[in-house]
C-alpha cells in the first residue's frame, strides 16, 4: 500500500509538470455571484425582429445598465429556446455569453429562437437548407440589420457562438457575411446529419435518435414558452429497451406513429440522397468574410465530425481570413458545461475549460469586437491526450505527420510489416442479431458521454469480437489526424456493419488517476477513437449495393482525428466487431432495401472474416507525428 501511494504522488508530479495549462491561476466566481452580477448590471428586453419575408423572431435582448459606453453584440440563435421568459429580473438568465470574463467585460447579448420554435412565428425546418429561398444566412442578416438600428449604445460590431445545434446557426450565419459580423464561433457546430449525431457512414445512432427525436420534432401548434415532453422509458436499461423496438419500424408502431415529421423522413431515407446533401452546410461556407474560431472535444459522442469539417471547408473556402480550429479533451460541449479534467475513468490532468475561457475565447472577442489586446491563436491550438498538453499547429492535421500502415497479423499481433507472401490466414467470427455485441458493460438508456474513453476489457470474452494490439512500445507513439481501418472481408450473407476501435491498453502497473484513486487502473482498455460502417455503403453512400457472399471485398472505415499519444510500455490495440448494440440500430445481415423497414425473418447470423494474408491484408493507416 505504501508503495501504491508513492506511485500515486509520482504520478501526480508528473502530470502537474506536463499540464502548461495548469500554470495560470484564473478569477472564478460561483454561480451566485454570477447572477447577482447580471441583475446588477444587466436590463432585459424581449422584441420581436420582423424578417424579409414578413416572420418575427422572438429575440431576448441583456444590455448593459451604464449608458455612457458603447458595447460590441454578442449573438446566440437557438432552436432550445431563449428562456427563462419574461423581462421582470427573476427571468434572467443565469449566465450570459461564451464565457464569464466576457460577461463581467460588458457586452450586448442577444439570444434569438429560430424561426418555428418557442416564441417565434413561422415554420421550423431541420438544419435549414441553404438553397432554400428563405434560410439561416438570411434570417442572421436580417436580425443584425434590426439590432444595428434599434438598439443604443452598440459600437457597430457583432459576434456570434452556439454550442452544438446553436453551432450549425452560427456557421450558416457565416455565410455570406453581414459587414458588421466580424467574428463568429462555431462549437461542436452540426455540419451533415448523415455523418453527425444520427448516422455514423450509414450506421444508425438508434437511441440518440430517439430520444432527441421523441422530443425535439413534436409538432408545435404555435408559439409556446414551454419545452417538449420528454419521452419516458420506464428503464434505464437501453439494451432491453431497444431491442424490444427492433426492426426500427416497430418504434412507430408502439410509440410514434405519424406524430414525428422529420424522423419519419429519416426512416423514409436510408441512404444519403438528395434529402440529406441539401441540409449539408459544408458546401455552402463560403463568402466568409469574419473571422471563425471553430471549437471541438475530441470525445465528443454527438458532434465530432461537425468541427473538424466545418474548420477544413472554411479554410479551404476562405482562405484570406482569419481561420482556427481548437479541439480540447471534452464531451459535448464540455469546456462550457464541465471543468473538463475528465471523461468517465480518463483523467486530464486539470481545468482544461479555465484555458480555453481564458486563453481562447476570451481574447478572440475581446480582440475582434473591442479592439483589445492582441489574438495570438495558431492555426490549431489542439489538446493531446496520453500526456496532457496543449499544443500548437500552423495546419491540421500538422505537416510533420508521416503515414504508416499497421498490419493485422496471426496470434493477434499489430505490427509495421505486413504478413509474409506466403501466409494465408483469416479472422473469423459470428454476428448474432439475437446477441449483439453490446457498447457498455453499464446500463444506460442513452449516448453516455463517456463511452467515447471507456474499458473496453468488459469484450474480452466474446467470441464476436476480434482483436490485434502491438507489444509493449519502447518509446512514445504520438498518432495524430485522421485513421483509416482497409479492411479485406468475407461474408456469407448481404449485408454487414463494420466497427473499428482504436484502444490505448495500460500497462498492469499503471497507477490510479488522481480523481479516482480508489479505482484499479492497470489493464485499463481505453477507447481513443471508435467508428462504424454500414457495409452496405463501403462504395457510395448514395448507392449501396449488397456483398456477395464469401466473396474477398474491400472495406475502407475511416475514423475521425485524433491527438494520441501511447506512452512507452502501453500498446496500441485494434479491435473489430460487427454490432454495437443499442448504441447502433442492428443490421439484419439480409439485404432489404430500407433497414429501418425490416421484418424480423430478415435478421439472420452472418460469419464475418477478416483476411491477414500477405497477398491481400488487413491494416490500419495512422499519422504519427515525428
Amino acid at each position: 500500500m505504501k508503495d501504491n501511494k508513492i506511485l500515486l504522488t509520482i504520478f501526480v508530479l508528473l502530470f502537474t509538470i506536463s499540464c502548461e495549462f495548469d500554470k495560470e491561476e484564473y478569477v472564478s466566481y460561483s454561480q451566485e455571484e454570477n447572477k447577482r452580477f447580471i441583475k446588477d448590471n444587466y436590463e432585459k428586453l424581449e422584441v420581436y425582429i420582423p424578417m424579409r419575408d414578413g416572420k418575427k423572431l422572438f429575440t431576448a435582448i441583456y444590455t448593459p445598465k451604464n449608458k455612457k459606453e458603447k458595447y460590441p453584440i454578442l449573438m446566440n440563435r437557438t432552436p432550445y429556446g431563449v428562456k427563462p421568459y419574461g423581462t421582470d429580473k427573476s427571468a434572467y438568465k443565469d449566465d450570459l455569453g461564451p464565457g464569464v470574463r466576457l460577461m463581467r467585460d460588458l457586452y450586448i447579448f442577444v439570444y434569438q429562437d429560430v424561426r418555428g420554435k418557442y416564441m417565434s412565428e413561422g415554420d421550423f425546418i431541420n438544419m435549414t437548407p441553404h438553397g432554400n429561398p428563405i434560410n439561416e444566412s438570411k434570417d442572421t442578416f436580417d436580425t443584425i440589420e434590426w439590432l444595428l438600428a434599434n438598439i443604443d449604445n452598440h459600437n457597430g460590431k457583432v459576434g456570434q457562438w452556439g454550442i452544438s445545434y446553436p453551432g450549425f446557426y452560427t456557421a450558416a450565419g457565416m455565410i455570406d457575411t453581414h459587414p458588421a459580423l466580424v467574428a463568429a464561433s462555431p462549437q461542436a457546430p452540426i455540419a451533415d446529419w448523415f455523418f453527425d449525431d444520427f448516422h455514423h457512414h450509414g450506421a444508425f445512432f438508434y437511441p440518440h435518435a430517439f430520444n432527441f427525436m421523441s422530443s425535439f420534432d413534436q409538432p408545435r401548434s404555435g408559439p409556446t414558452k414551454m419545452p417538449n415532453e420528454r419521452f419516458v422509458h420506464g428503464t434505464k436499461n437501453g439494451y432491453e429497451f431497444f431491442k424490444g423496438i427492433t426492426p426500427i419500424k416497430k418504434a412507430n408502431e408502439l410509440y410514434i406513429g405519424d406524430s414525428l415529421a422529420y424522423w419519419n423522413q429519416m426512416l423514409a431515407h436510408p441512404n444519403y440522397d438528395e434529402f440529406w446533401q441539401d441540409q449539408n452546410i459544408l458546401p455552402h461556407l463560403k463568402n466568409i468574410n469574419c473571422a471563425v474560431l471553430t471549437i471541438g472535444g475530441w470525445f465528443d459522442a454527438e458532434d465530432l465530425y461537425g468541427p473538424l469539417t466545418i474548420y477544413q471547408s472554411v479554410e479551404e473556402n476562405n482562405p484570406k481570413i482569419f481561420n482556427a480550429l481548437v479541439m480540447g479533451p471534452w464531451g459535448h460541449g464540455g469546456w462550457k458545461r464541465t471543468t473538463g479534467e475528465s471523461m468517465g475513468d480518463v483523467y486530464f490532468g486539470g481545468n482544461t475549460s479555465d484555458y480555453y475561457a481564458n486563453e481562447i475565447i476570451y481574447p478572440f472577442f475581446t480582440h475582434y469586437l473591442k479592439d483589445e489586446g492582441s489574438v495570438d491563436l495558431p492555426e490549431a491550438t489542439v489538446f493531446q491526450t496520453g500526456t496532457n498538453e496543449w499544443k500548437s499547429f500552423d495546419a491540421w492535421p500538422p505537416e510533420n505527420v508521416k503515414l504508416k500502415n499497421l498490419y493485422f497479423n496471426k496470434k493477434q499481433q499489430l505490427l509495421y510489416t505486413p504478413p509474409g507472401t506466403r501466409e494465408h490466414g483469416m479472422d473469423i467470427f459470428v454476428s448474432d442479431p439475437e446477441n449483439p455485441v453490446p457498447f457498455t458493460e453499464y446500463e444506460d438508456i442513452g449516448m453516455p458521454k463517456r463511452y467515447m474513453t471507456d474499458d473496453q476489457r468488459f469484450l474480452s470474452e466474446r467470441k464476436d469480437v476480434i482483436y490485434y494490439q502491438t507489444e509493449p512500445l519502447e518509446t512514445d507513439l504520438t498518432l495524430a489526424g485522421p485513421i483509416t481501418a482497409n479492411l479485406m472481408v468475407t461474408t456469407d450473407q448481404e449485408d454487414a456493419d463494420w466497427v473499428v476501435k482504436i484502444i490505448d491498453v495500460y500497462p498492469d502497473d499503471h497507477p490510479p488517476f488522481p480523481h479516482q484513486p480508489e479505482k484499479e487502473i492497470g489493464g485499463y482498455q481505453q477507447m481513443v477513437r471508435s467508428e462504424v460502417l454500414r457495409g452496405r455503403f463501403r462504395n457510395s453512400y448514395e448507392n449501396p449495393e449488397p456483398f456477395q457472399p464469401k466473396e474477398l471485398t474491400k472495406v475502407v472505415v475511416p475514423l475521425q482525428d485524433v491527438f494520441h499519444t501511447f506512452k512507452k510500455g502501453h500498446r496500441l490495440m485494434v479491435q473489430i466487431h460487427s454490432t454495437w448494440f443499442p448504441l447502433v440500430d442492428i443490421n439484419p445481415q439480409k439485404y432489404v432495401d430500407n433497414i429501418f423497414m425490416a421484418e424480423p425473418e430478415d435478421f439472420v447470423k452472418a460469419k464475418h472474416r477478416v483476411n491477414r494474408s500477405g497477398s491481400d491484408p488487413s491494416f490500419i493507416r495512422v499519422g504519427v507525428l515525428e
